[in-house]
């Protein structure tokens, strides 16, 4: 299995990042190395001082496809959760700086804390969902897929032109504004609907 991620695709997490808005979906993969599950802690590592959280609702792809059109996506994914996009700012900035691939920033060990998956006929309107993300109680992320640039099916079809998606794969779909350093001794506790589904400790 792998992990395929967009980014930059909520606007005001694209403005507070000072990025480019894109013309085309920025994409890109974790290992299965990064997948932390069963709410284990995230462990912050010795190569970065800036380790950032990003809030995103999680696809599981349910069966193989490529070239997907995306009236058809809908058709390949049952299942959704929620994670943690860790991204080592930090050592990103370095990177981008110099044109560099991101992988060492967004693909370290641990980077991507997942939820249990749900069935989505239980979240009603997926072009409207809302979640969210607390840090020690405080709300730090709020977001609605209905601010996404691409939505759900439009991320399928696009990602599906380069890589074959295989059942089990998991869809990272961009995070909203309010990303922000985390601290040893965080609690993290992501919500989709106002229901808790990942809470766990930064240690």
């Amino acid at each position: 299995m792998k992990i395929l991620c967009i980014g930059r695709n909520y606007a005001e997490h694209i403005a507070e990042l000072n990025n480019e808005r894109p013309s085309e979906p920025v994409l890109f993969l974790k290992p299965d190395s990064a997948i932390l599950r069963n709410n284990d802690p995230f462990y912050l590592p010795d190569f970065s001082n800036d380790i950032h959280y990003e809030v995103e609702i999680v696809l599981k792809i349910s069966k193989i496809g490529k070239n997907i059109e995306t009236k058809f996506a809908h058709k390949y994914y049952d299942e959704i959760g929620i994670g943690i996009d860790f991204t080592a700012r930090d050592l990103q900035s370095k990177l981008k700086e110099k044109g560099l691939p991101w992988e060492k920033a967004k693909a370290f060990n641990g980077s991507a804390p997942i939820s249990n998956f749900i069935n989505k006929e239980e979240l009603g309107d997926l072009k409207n969902l809302k979640f969210d993300l607390k840090i020690n109680g405080e709300t730090r992320q709020s977001g609605d897929t209905a601010m996404m640039l691409w939505d759900f099916d439009a991320i399928i079809a696009e990602m599906s032109k380069y890589f074959t998606l295989k059942k089990g794969d998991l869809i990272f779909t961009g995070t909203p504004a309010g990303v922000g350093k985390v601290n040893m001794g965080d609690r993290l506790v992501a919500s989709i609907a106002g229901s808790e589904m990942l809470n766990f400790e930064i240690k």
